[in-house]
């Protein structure tokens, strides 16, 4: 049946030909997508899905407060420790716990590790190969590669002519053997791909770069945590003792080594985002600029959201380095306030979800504190085919195990990129904290409008931040930026810290709330991350020294949310909404904007075929 309504400025069509991606690849977990696009191929309506149920809110149920990290960090194998963050902060909020000034810049380090780790994997390893022809880097002058390398960053050491012929002969040997490996299961050669050879196997090169480094600044964490992936965390603090020239120094978790090791890798990180991250993302963003691609900013034109973070001072929320806060209704004029304690700003609705809240109650909004996980699966009347064989969902339905989280009613985008817009207004009203943001967005804006094409030969244009942030390119490098900043920050964390420990201090955990007799009967706390994807809450209710109730809502859960009960649609399907597709049987376009948002729906380990078979498939009907 045909369906047509409009919400949120948007138009959406049910009527014409139905295109389905399922699983979605690359990405963290399990995800479906279904969209209609009209005689001119352009989308018309979007149906986003999350396809897999662990319950992590249940199994915690009745257990010690103290041990959840250990449980939520599971969620994720790849953004593992800001649910173990989220979680001790929401313990330590519940019981009134604040920790050493040492723990705080372990914590911050580790986290901003993660933040840049994360985001330089997503993009080169997961979202880059939506921009990126790989095969057709085959057709590339080695030459005119390194002249390319040149210019859009002189500073980087490997760009010379051998280099990138080397890289070129290494690729050419995976496509003649027929295995493409990492490469495989892509539409190369789809007219969805504009770059030229040499900026393809520009790119192609630095993916091999990010992998060999990637793996080295995740050593930050087995210092701090004892290991990756799932790092150790402790309520209170952190679990390593801090011992420069004492007995066994030598083999402490911190010593004057490890900090320097540490040292050393933030430094790593701050020359591959300055010489080859940020550049990339530039030059590739400018290039599909002048191509006319500026689709897929959905909400991101409308509502974000963040809880802020990175503050300066501990617990002093005014010196967070990225600042939280809602942009409404594109008003770049103002920030408003959000509390994520508060019932009325942070709701979950079930309406189209597989879950249900009780009799008469699946319309209402809970907010986490109150919350309810009961499954409840079932398809729609117009679904088609079966539970276990599903061929079309039926939106006006349940059709997804993501909840649909709202911030004061309204649905918003969070992410690198919604940080990036709160923080440029904030920067922009005089926040001395987050001036670091604004600049960043001002000096990528010339670039990409005068300092890249002038350098390639290419006419010059005119956008504003306002016009490029909310789009595809714009979600994509606001999250190179943010791992740039982080990079930065963590440097001043470093600092910090030697300092600390210089004067003194070896304190690294707040033990005088550890036994539960010094606990009350009830309570009831919430942690806030800026997780890699976007703004993390947990939230706990305890009562006689047990887990009553948990509740985690991811960045996910916000940008992947299905339809509520006004039938408002969250930020994945925002986003696709109107993007025109060269052919809907190479769905590159569906595949690049959605990559961009780098989902993570709960996130599980994945699968390769060992013998090459068909993971994926696009349906038309």
């Amino acid at each position: 049946m045909s369906v047509t309504y409009e919400t949120q400025g948007f138009r959406l069509d049910n009527s014409g030909r139905r295109l389905v991606v399922d699983p979605v690849c690359r990405i963290e977990g399990h995800m479906r997508v279904e969209v209609n696009v009209d005689a001119q191929n352009v989308i018309r309506n979007a149906v986003s899905t999350g396809t897999m149920w662990r319950g992590l809110e249940v199994i915690l149920k009745g257990r010690d407060p103290r041990d959840a990290w250990a449980f939520v960090e599971r969620i994720c194998g790849v953004c593992t420790g800001c649910h173990a963050l989220a979680s001790v902060r929401t313990v330590e909020d519940a019981l009134g716990i604040k920790v050493p000034l040492n723990a705080h810049l372990i914590r911050e380090i580790m986290a901003k590790t993660l933040q840049v780790h994360d985001h330089a994997v997503h993009f080169y390893h997961l979202h880059a190969l939506d921009w990126v022809d790989v095969v057709n880097a085959l057709k590339a002058d080695a030459k005119r590669t390194s002249e390319l390398q040149q210019l859009v960053s002189p500073s980087h050491p490997m760009s010379s002519p051998g280099y990138f012929r080397d890289i070129q002969n290494r690729l050419r040997r995976f496509v003649e053997s027929g295995q493409l490996g990492p490469f495989s299961n892509a539409y190369w050669g789809s007219k969805a791909y504009v770059l030229p050879p040499e900026a393809n196997l520009m790119a192609t090169a630095h993916y091999l770069e990010a992998l060999d480094l990637q793996k080295e600044w995740v050593k930050i964490h087995t210092i701090f945590g004892g290991k990756n992936p799932h790092p150790n965390y402790l309520v209170g603090g952190v679990p390593c003792a801090i011992n420069m020239d004492g007995d066994l120094a030598a083999g402490a978790p911190i010593n004057m080594e490890r900090l320097n090791f540490v040292k050393a890798r933030i430094d790593e990180i701050i020359e591959f985002n300055r010489n080859v991250y940020v550049p990339d993302v530039l030059a590739i963003g400018t290039l599909y600029k002048q191509a006319g691609w500026l689709y897929g900013g959905g909400l991101s034109a409308l509502n974000v959201a963040d809880y802020g973070t990175y503050e300066r001072t501990p617990y002093d929320h005014s010196t967070q380095q990225l600042p939280g806060g809602v942009v409404l209704g594109g008003n770049w004029d103002e920030v408003l306030p959000i509390d994520p304690r508060d019932p009325e700003q942070v709701q979950e609705f079930v309406t189209h979800s597989w879950y249900k809240y009780g009799d008469g109650n699946n319309d209402k909004g809970l907010h986490p504190w109150d919350g309810v996980t009961e499954p409840d699966y079932q398809l729609g009347p117009n679904a088609k085919g079966t539970k276990t064989a599903i061929e079309q969902l039926d939106e006006a339905a349940k059709y997804s195990w993501i909840k649909a989280p709202r911030w004061r009613g309204h649905a918003v985008e969070v992410g690198p990129l919604a940080r990036y817009i709160v923080g440029y207004v904030h920067a922009s009203k005089g926040n001395k904290y987050c001036q670091r943001v604004k600049d960043q967005i001002d000096a990528a804006a010339v670039a990409i409008n005068s300092g890249i094409p002038k350098a390639l030969g290419l006419p010059e244009t005119q956008f504003t931040a306002r016009q490029l942030l909310p789009t595809t390119i714009g979600r994509t490098l606001a999250r190179s930026l943010e791992g740039q900043y982080a990079g930065e920050m963590m440097l001043d964390d470093w600092n910090s810290l030697v300092a600390n420990i210089k004067s003194g201090d070896r304190s690294t955990a707040n033990v005088e709330k550890w036994d539960p007799s010094t606990w009350p009967k009830e309570a009831k706390g919430v942690g806030t991350v800026a997780a890699p994807r976007g703004m993390l809450g947990h939230w706990i209710k305890i009562k006689d020294g047990r887990i009553e109730n948990y509740q985690c809502v991811v960045p996910t859960t916000w940008n992947g949310s299905p339809r509520d009960a006004k039938k408002q649609i969250g930020a994945f399907e925002a986003s696709l909404m109107d993007t025109p597709m060269v052919n809907p049987e190479q769905p590159v376009e569906i595949l690049r904007t959605i990559h961009s948002f780098d989902p993570c729906l709960a996130c599980s380990t994945h699968v390769m075929s060992p013998d090459g078979q068909e993971l994926a498939n696009v349906t038309v009907r």
